[in-house]
């Protein structure tokens, strides 16, 4: 594991021990996945917050200008201290590590449900469902479309993956011709 995951994980979990105080995970974690999007997606962005020649303090200023009253205090706390320690290359695993505990403390499992096409909002909530049985907890889905399956699904969660793919289920009968 990297120094910077370490750090990173240091930052999510005072983060999210704030946010709990508030009762406020959920929304904290929404709110960091937005600031980070916003801050990380834009290579102008990065470049601006990244420069050696503009005092942090000017780099918080125009920030937290864009973020006053679309945030809570504690994220916009979090992200000014991330800043001024000159530590953006880590909101990213920040988040990812936000949300792990978040969703850990809550009992939700987030599942990758790769797809050769987007799931309806009802085929996300029967995934959602017959995962949440399996694993006992709350699941919360994110399809990603896979062109490279011929068809079915495969679903992530946590570190098992569940193969229901169409190369899946052929490997498997080949497997048992070769036994």
């Amino acid at each position: 594991m990297s120094r910077e995951t370490v750090v990173a994980r240091r930052y999510a979990k005072a983060l999210y021990e704030a946010a709990a105080q508030d009762g406020r995970t959920l929304e904290t974690e929404q709110e960091l996945t937005a600031a980070v999007t916003a801050l990380t997606s834009d290579k102008d962005v990065m470049n601006f917050i990244a420069s050696p020649n503009i005092s942090e303090e000017v780099k918080w200023n125009i920030i937290s200008g864009s973020l006053e009253g679309k945030m809570s205090q504690t994220v916009i706390s979090a992200l000014k201290l991330v800043i001024e320690r000159g530590r953006v290359d880590i909101l990213q695993d920040m988040l990812n590590s936000y949300t792990k505990i978040s969703s850990d403390a809550l009992g939700i499992a987030n599942a990758v449900v790769y797809t050769t096409y987007p799931l309806n909002e009802q085929e996300q909530q029967q995934v959602a469902q017959e995962f949440g049985d399996l694993v006992h907890k709350k699941i919360r889905v994110n399809n990603v479309i896979d062109k490279d399956l011929l068809g079915g699904m495969k679903v992530v969660i946590g570190d098992t993956l569940y193969d229901g793919s169409l190369a899946g289920k052929l490997e498997r009968l080949e497997k048992s011709f070769r036994r």
